[in-house]
């Protein structure tokens, strides 16, 4: 009785001889008996450690976006074994963090539950596409055997001074009662609710990211990356040179500014604070007149994100304070404004207004009345204001006629003199808050005593465990604060009552180091063996999504970085090579969402035909690194292509005997195979896998051509072709080309072979086809030897019986020969 996907397979009009549900069940058991995919350590000098970035199993199951990272990426891992790499590919589940739970919340389903049930079917489904994943390293970071390390990892962190806690602004939506991401705020509103956010203080854990700001900069020329996602982290980085200025403000307090373009400051009307800078407070004092538009504008500024105040479509607005700082050069006195453009988090959260030379300046000073004092002429032409670019100075005293970075070195060094400011390098980046105010997560393994104050918990302690029984739907404050069981403890440090701290860590502290952990999975004893690691890492090649570039990226660089100065391991950077695949749309040509209703299953697909096939459709239909809008028009085809693959192999086991001559049938096969090859071992190098399958097209409609019209065949190169064949097809459809392998009486793996190599020798042609027209009608096809003259061309051309015939009792009143392709006689 035929299965099922036979069946399909036959009723879709593709007519498979394979039942690849069968073969793929097969040889997935095979491999997993031999144990085929797991790294072997012995091999260690030749490894290549290829990492997809692991999935949130927040989803019941794999979507074609999982599909597109882990199928092709497998190819490349598969094509490099061949080439004699020992492999390491592992696989695991980043499972903490927000999805799981809000699903809780929506469902009521713990998130523990639900988490393991996903990762159940997702693993399932993986094992399913016949991927060389090594599940012997399998890692769930939501296991207490994964986030005890993560915890370590916190605590060695605090000890190298670079984990410290804050008062810090957060996103607080006041009908959840609870912080949000900012990719939680869609528009100032909460995504869960349509609340406005508001914009509050609270204690936070961070990160000292900003102490490897210029190293992670400097550095990002060392690895191989996407030039577009260096110039992001770049960007995020936010390197800029400039210089400190200090205006001194009538409370006794410095207002600290960072200017790069200090040949501007003696056209400064206005200095600006954030709405949430301290000083605030001590200006409504020293104002109370100005107190209730000063509190009205803060809780304005408070409804924003950082991203909307940025936004330079967004108006400009703003209050004055009432207060007045003094000028350092010029000593006059100018109004202090708070306005929601400038940032506390960002620089020194106030900065000096040049209306001028600024174009938001200018606005902002027309819409309130400020005067604009121009500092800066253009050279050589009318200067029309804002004039944002150098120029030369005016109105600045013993500067003028200074230009450009003549002018503010000059001041800058003036500024140093005097005691008000100097050169500065300044970053954009900010240190990283890792307090989350949630339940799925890894506890904060810090403790909190009335009489020690903040203590670490110890490392024989760890884990902290996360309790099951927490009611983890939102209250306006930490989940697992409301748990006494967990809360209450004892301080390690004096032996008194003490409490946990209530705060779980951002999941992107999870994934910041599991790269580090997949070679050593098992190690209850430490969170890695340097010996080990030292010799695994860096990853080879990392692929994965680009959204994470100034995240989960800029994070993993950061910690290998620390960990490096802790002397945990001996490398600069995590991942040598990163590969970003892109994005497969909907149908619609819109992002796939639910919402959208474009979501597209690679179920109803492998089920009919076959995973293999599937995995070749994505790498065939779609530019890896650029993706496109989802069609299933061409699977019926290439799963057509495979079905032509197979019956070349069956039927060339039936030949016998032939010639051992290399013809030139035998010789235009030989080149269209190294050719092949060539292009192949570049392609898949480049993860450009559609031009690779192009190649192999190319190749298997060479060996169907030679199957057809060569009568008396070399039976000896032609089965060393189609043996070539199954090993060339094997990275891309693995389980396909092992049971070909086999009918073709192999007892090994075909894995087990190596990728052919191509033979320059063989892509020098002795002879090339010609089309030969006669008064530009094609009347044959030609083999001509190279190196030929057009004379010697057009009399070999004019000897081949057919043209002689066409030609006869005519003359020949031109010749037009193309090299390589063509040859055109004008007769009459």
């Amino acid at each position: 009785m035929e299965s099922n996907a036979a069946v399909r397979v036959r009723f879709s009009e593709v007519i498979f001889m394979m039942d690849m549900k069968s073969v793929e069940s097969k040889w997935q058991a095979k491999w997993e008996k031999s144990k085929q995919n797991v790294f072997n350590k012995k091999n260690i000098d030749k490894k290549l450690y290829v990492l997809e970035m692991f999935s949130y199993p927040s989803g019941a199951k794999l979507h074609v976006g999982h599909w597109y990272n882990y199928g092709p990426t497998d190819t490349y891992a598969r094509f490099k074994r061949m080439q004699g790499y020992e492999v390491f590919q592992p696989m695991g589940f980043d499972a903490f963090g927000l999805p799981a739970e809000n699903y809780a919340i929506k469902t009521g389903i713990h998130p523990k539950d639900s988490t393991e049930k996903n990762i159940a079917t997702m693993e399932q489904q993986l094992r399913n596409m016949g991927a060389m994943f090594d599940w012997s390293a399998e890692i769930k970071t939501c296991e207490e055997n994964y986030y005890k390390w993560t915890q370590w990892l916190f605590l060695q962190l605090y000890k190298k001074g670079l984990a410290y806690r804050k008062e810090s602004l957060v996103n607080w939506c006041p009908s959840c009662e609870t912080v949000l991401a900012n990719e939680q705020v869609i528009d100032s509103k909460c995504e869960r609710c349509g609340s406005v956010m508001l914009r509050k203080d609270m204690t936070q854990w961070f990160l000292k990211i900003t102490d490897y700001a210029e190293e992670l900069l400097s550095d990002l020329d060392k690895i191989d990356w996407p030039e577009k996602t260096k110039l992001m982290q770049k960007n995020w980085i936010g390197k800029s040179t400039g210089c400190e200025i200090h205006f001194d403000c009538e409370t006794g307090d410095d207002i600290t500014v960072f200017t790069t373009r200090p040949d501007t400051v003696f056209g400064v009307n206005y200095v600006v604070l954030a709405p949430e800078h301290p000083l605030v407070d001590k200006l409504k004092e020293a104002h109370p007149e100005k107190a209730d538009a000063i509190d009205q504008y803060v809780r304005y500024a408070a409804e924003a994100n950082d991203i909307d105040r940025l936004s330079t479509a967004r108006e400009k607005t703003g209050v004055f304070t009432g207060a007045y700082a003094t000028h350092p050069l010029t000593k006059k006195k100018v109004p202090i404004y708070l306005a929601d453009y400038v940032l506390y988090s960002y620089g020194t959260g106030a900065v000096m207004a040049v209306a001028a030379h600024d174009e938001r300046d200018y606005a902002f000073a027309k819409k309130y009345g400020i005067p604009v004092t121009q500092v800066i002429q253009k050279a050589g032409g009318e200067t029309i204001l804002p004039y944002c670019e150098d120029g030369i100075l005016v109105n600045s005293g013993i500067f003028d006629g200074l230009s450009g970075e003549e002018a503010r070195d000059a001041i800058a060094v003036h500024l140093t003199k005097i005691g008000k400011g100097g050169k500065k390098v300044n970053y954009r980046l900010r240190d990283w808050s890792v307090s989350r105010q949630r339940y799925w997560g890894a506890p904060i393994p810090m403790i909190h005593c009335e009489k020690c104050g903040v203590v670490p918990v110890p490392e024989k302690d760890l884990p902290v465990k996360l309790p099951y029984d927490v009611e983890f739907r939102p209250t306006g404050k930490s989940p697992l604060a409301s748990h006494a069981g967990f809360m209450k403890c004892t301080c390690p440090k004096c032996g008194g009552k003490a409490s946990r701290d209530p705060d779980t860590l951002d999941t992107f502290v999870c994934s910041s180091w599991y790269y580090l952990r997949y070679p050593d999975a098992h190690n209850d004893k430490q969170a890695w063996s340097p010996e080990l690691i030292n010799k695994m890492l860096p990853v080879d090649v990392y692929v994965g999504g680009s959204e994470h570039a100034c995240m989960h990226l800029l994070y993993a660089r950061f910690i290998t970085k620390a960990l490096r100065d802790m002397g945990y391991v001996n490398f600069d950077e995590p991942f040598k090579r990163l590969v970003h695949q892109g994005i497969i749309l909907g149908p619609d040509g819109n992002r796939m969402s639910k919402s959208h209703g474009n979501v597209v299953s690679p179920d109803t697909y492998i089920e009919e035909y076959g995973s293999d096939m599937f995995r070749l459709y994505l790498m065939f239909g779609f530019s890896y690194t650029e993706g496109g809008p989802w069609s299933d028009d061409g699977i019926k085809s290439v799963a057509k292509f495979a079905d032509r693959i197979e019956r070349l192999v069956r039927k060339s086991l039936e030949l016998s005997g032939g010639h051992s001559n290399m013809t030139s049938a035998e010789k235009n096969v030989n080149y269209t195979k190294h050719y092949a090859i060539k292009n192949i071992t570049r392609d898949v190098e480049a993860f450009s896998f559609n031009t690779s399958i192009a190649r192999l097209m190319e190749y298997v409609n060479a060996l169907q051509k030679y199957d057809a019209e060569v009568a008396e065949k070399n039976v000896t190169f032609y089965k060393d072709c189609i043996k070539d064949l199954i090993r060339m097809i094997a990275p891309f459809i693995p389980h396909f080309a092992e049971e070909l392998w086999q009918v073709y009486g192999n007892k090994n793996s075909v894995f087990d072979e190596s990728y052919p190599l191509f033979d320059e020798k063989a892509l020098v042609k002795d002879e090339t086809e010609y089309a030969v027209q006669v008064n530009s009608k094609i009347k044959a096809k030609i083999m001509i030897p190279e190196g030929l003259s057009d004379d010697d061309i057009r009399d070999t051309v004019c000897a081949y019986p057919e043209i002689a015939e066409a030609i006869a009792g005519k003359t020949i009143r031109k010749c037009i020969v193309v090299k390589g392709r063509l040859v055109n006689l004008i007769v009459g």
